[in-house]
């Protein structure tokens, strides 16, 4: 069987299980076992694929028809440039986290040793990222997951980014230093809804996404204890759920914050907000 007629093949199995955008992820599966571009295996109706590739594509197929998360399967998600191992015992990047990256960027100058905290961190790829793109920045990574920080910590080797982890309940925990910087993604998901959610999100870790009852159960805490944790003129920036903005905005005005901001993701959704200590 040709690798064109195989992906056609899995793509359709997909399509009638639900999967979603179902070529993508029958090209991306066979890629990864032959270490091809997608692209090219789409097109490509001449070449014979062995027996033992075609098992393994379909075994690679099997988990993806159970809904598990194509990165899950492959090992590995894209971000801001970089591969970061992930399995099921972390949340999956997304690209609007990486905006959340930017906006870290730009409060963090090139060059002067910046004291950043990733709260929440899970993969380590919001740490990890600003670390390998602010080099005299010094990162610590904390979640209160210890598989989340074992993740993390192979991330941090893979990629030689010099951080410390530590494993804590948001900021009960962390040593007593503060931070210029302290960006964070923490869960968000109203605790009613985490039941109808996407099946591949219900794959990943609960305690990555259930926010509690109203979904803020995390931005209270943060919001009261960040300012004790934060140098004079430091930065709290954090991503929102949907229709979150206005509340957040509130509970980081009256925690102290100033100049508090919102800005938009790539579906012109609120979704991340910043605010600063005086």
């Amino acid at each position: 069987m040709t690798p064109r007629d195989l992906i056609r093949s899995a793509a359709e199995q997909f399509r009638t299980a639900g999967v979603p955008d179902p070529e993508y992820d029958s090209s991306l599966l066979l890629a990864h076992l032959c270490d091809r571009p997608p692209l090219m295996l789409r097109l490509d109706t001449d070449t014979q694929l062995n027996e033992e590739t075609i098992s393994r594509f379909k075994s690679l197929c099997d988990r993806r028809l159970k809904r598990e998360p194509l990165q899950y399967i492959l090992g590995e998600a894209s971000f801001y440039g970089f591969r970061f191992d992930v399995d099921s015992r972390v949340l999956i990047p997304r690209p609007e986290t990486e905006l959340l990256c930017e906006w870290a960027l730009e409060l963090i100058p090139a060059g002067r040793k910046t004291d950043i905290l990733d709260l929440c961190c899970g993969s380590g790829c919001i740490g990890i990222s600003l670390k390998l793109s602010r080099p005299a920045a010094s990162v610590c990574l904390s979640d209160i997951s210890k598989d989340a920080l074992d993740v993390a910590a192979l991330n941090a080797a893979r990629l030689n980014a010099d951080v410390f982890l530590c494993r804590s309940d948001l900021f009960n925990d962390l040593p007593a230093d503060r931070f210029d910087v302290i960006v964070s993604n923490p869960p968000y998901i109203p605790s009613p809804d985490c039941a109808s959610l996407q099946a591949e999100v219900m794959q990943e870790p609960l305690s990555a996404l259930d926010g509690g009852d109203d979904g803020l159960c995390f931005y209270r805490r943060i919001c009261q204890e960040a300012p004790r944790h934060l140098k004079p003129g430091g930065f709290l920036l954090m991503e929102l759920g949907d229709n979150q903005a206005d509340r957040v905005r509130s509970l980081m005005e009256a925690s102290g914050f100033v100049s508090v901001t919102v800005r938009k993701d790539y579906q012109s959704l609120e979704r991340m907000i910043c605010g600063k200590i005086p």
